[in-house]
């Protein structure tokens, strides 16, 4: 029996959830470290701060150069299909996540942008429903817990995919698990799929904001705690369907950051 591709991500995943399960715990005491806890939600700091050294790490060794290289020598066309093919694969668990949170007006929506997209779109590769005002927007498992009153938990930063917390890091299990593409490629045998198309994403988002990044990098007196902030703020948006007051997703391994006004930045830096 060929091995499930999905095992190690789900092991390791789970494995992270273990080992913090007992860390959110502020100093006895001490109430002024006990508010400090509180605000930054990084009981796990010098761990995470390990981590994501590491992940910077890969991305400047690994990542950034793949999508610098993606972006600079593929037709401009070309790299626009792949990210709409990308998006549209992505389109049935949005739907699945959409009804879940009881959203019947987005999940109408990406219904329909998925059945256009996947036919007179070509499979995806074109945008027809953009082009008709049917916007994308993204939902996962993370998200409906939220809805659903789970609370975050604590910061972590993971090895590899970023900045998320216990509860994203469950949506995500659950959604790799229950991706209908990703179960169908491997029911079909074909397992190497859904570990090519996780790349080729990564690579995808990016090279969207290879300058966003960078720019964000540069202006951040300490980069670290500014994406733990910029990712909190991004999540909570996210959660709230844009309708809060959060302005700026953080930049994980491939995401886009938006950049709050100088006096913010310089106060997120602080945290």
């Amino acid at each position: 029996m060929t091995p499930d591709p999905r095992s190690p991500v789900i092991a390791g995943l789970l494995l992270v959830l273990v080992m913090v399960s007992g860390c959110a715990v502020p100093p006895p005491g001490d109430p002024e470290a006990a508010r400090e806890l509180a605000l930054v939600n990084d009981p796990m700091e010098p761990a995470n701060r390990t981590i994501f050294a590491f992940n910077r790490g890969l991305d400047n060794a690994v990542l950034q150069p793949v999508a610098r290289a993606y972006r600079d020598y593929l037709p401009e066309f070309l790299t626009t299909g792949i990210h709409n093919i990308l998006e549209n694969m992505r389109s049935p668990l949005v739907l699945a996540n959409d009804l879940l949170q009881g959203e019947w007006k987005r999940a109408g929506e990406t219904f329909v942008r998925f059945l256009v997209n996947s036919t007179i779109g070509a499979a995806g590769f074109n945008d027809m429903a953009g082009e008709m005002g049917l916007p994308s927007h993204g939902e996962d498992f993370g998200q409906t817990l939220a809805v659903w009153g789970v609370p975050e938990g604590p910061f972590l930063m993971l090895p590899v995919f970023g900045p998320s917390n216990p509860r994203d890091t469950v949506g995500m299990v659950v959604d790799f698990l229950a991706d209908p593409v990703n179960v169908l490629y491997v029911d079909a045998g074909k397992d190497a799929v859904p570990l090519m198309r996780g790349g080729t994403d990564a690579v995808d988002r990016r090279a969207g904001n290879l300058d966003l990044i960078d720019d964000i990098e540069k202006s951040s007196l300490d980069f670290y705690a500014s994406i733990r902030s910029l990712y909190r703020q991004r999540r909570n948006d996210e959660i709230r369907n844009g309708k809060g007051t959060a302005n700026v997703p953080a930049p994980g391994m491939g995401e886009a950051p938006i950049f709050p006004e100088p006096d913010a930045q310089e106060e997120l830096s602080r945290r």
